[in-house]
């Protein structure tokens, strides 16, 4: 199985983050079901090892809080861009919460994350995308603020590869307190 974990988003945010693509030729745009905040990727592993993952998240408590969409921008790799993002406004709840998930696992056998932990919510991928024109769509969307959501909960997604873009199924949830 190929599992992350991550924030589901209430689907009245994810529609009015879906009002904002466009205007890109070439972008792959994410479908709105597929909106989330990544906590933590976890990758292949087999069937007894996602049950040690889930045990570890299971036992898990941190109290919920509310988060906040804000700014957009890219990420890019090998001096070009190849993603598009809205940003998620830190705050110590949601450190709290992604350093819990991050301990969980590594006491569950995972390898310490190498990658800082950045929260956004990717809305496309990029390939041939003008440079030019992706910067106007970031300076464009970079005033964007959310309503704050109230986070209750996290999820344990498995995720497989199709042929346009991946589907992502919630596995379990886990209750805030």
């Amino acid at each position: 199985m190929r599992l992350f974990v991550a924030l589901d988003l209430p689907h009245s945010l994810r529609e009015r983050l879906s009002w904002m693509a466009g205007g890109l030729p070439g972008a792959r745009w994410v479908a709105p079901e597929n909106y989330h905040v990544t906590l933590r990727f976890i990758g292949e592993l087999p069937g007894y090892r996602a049950e040690e993952v889930d045990q570890a998240l299971a036992a898990l408590r941190a109290p919920g809080f509310t988060l906040q969409l804000a700014g957009a921008g890219t990420f890019e790799k090998g001096g070009r861009v190849n993603s598009l993002w809205i940003g998620v406004e830190r705050n110590p709840q949601l450190d709290h919460l992604q350093t819990k998930i991050e301990t969980a696992l590594q006491r569950a056998g995972l390898e310490r994350e190498r990658r800082r932990f950045l929260p956004h919510v990717t809305l496309a991928r990029m390939d041939g995308v003008p440079e030019a024109k992706i910067a106007g769509w970031v300076a464009g969307h970079n005033l964007f603020r959310s309503q704050p959501v109230l986070v209750e909960h996290f999820t344990l997604f498995s995720s497989r590869l199709g042929k346009e873009q991946a589907v992502y199924t919630p596995e379990v949830e886990y209750e805030l307190v």
